[in-house]
C-alpha cells in the first residue's frame, strides 16, 4: 500500500473503546492520528504478524504540530479503522528520517 492508495478511503472509522484507551495509555487523540495521512511525507507497511483475521498496516508520518506517530490501522470498507497510536519509537523515527532523506521532494 502506498499514500496514492489512500484516495480510495472517504474517512475514518473510530471505535469509542479504542479513543479511549490511546489517550489514557499514549496521550494521542483521534485528531492527532487523522492529521498524519494528510502529511507527507508517509511511510506505509503492511502490518503481517497481526494480519491474522484482517489486514493491518502501520504507518509513520507527522500531525500538523510536527508530533512524530506510529499508527496502526486497517481497512474497513473505504474508510480507515484506527487500532492504535503511539508517539514513534527511536528506531521507527530512524526508518522516517531515512525516508525523507531519500525523497526530499515529497
Amino acid at each position: 500500500m502506498t499514500e496514492e492508495d489512500f484516495s480510495r478511503y472517504l474517512g475514518f472509522e473510530w471505535d469509542e473503546r479504542n479513543t479511549g484507551k490511546l489517550w489514557s495509555k499514549h496521550p494521542v487523540s483521534p485528531f492527532e492520528c487523522e492529521q498524519i495521512f494528510f502529511n507527507q511525507p508517509l511511510v506505509v507497511a503492511p502490518d503481517e504478524s497481526h494480519s491474522a483475521a484482517e489486514p493491518r498496516f502501520y504507518v509513520l508520518g507527522r500531525t500538523d504540530a510536527d508530533r512524530p506517530l506510529f499508527v496502526v490501522f486497517t481497512p474497513r470498507r473505504n474508510l480507515v479503522r484506527i487500532i492504535s497510536a503511539r508517539d514513534m519509537s527511536r528506531a521507527e523515527s530512524e526508518v522516517y528520517r531515512s525516508h525523507e532523506e531519500k525523497n526530499p521532494e515529497v
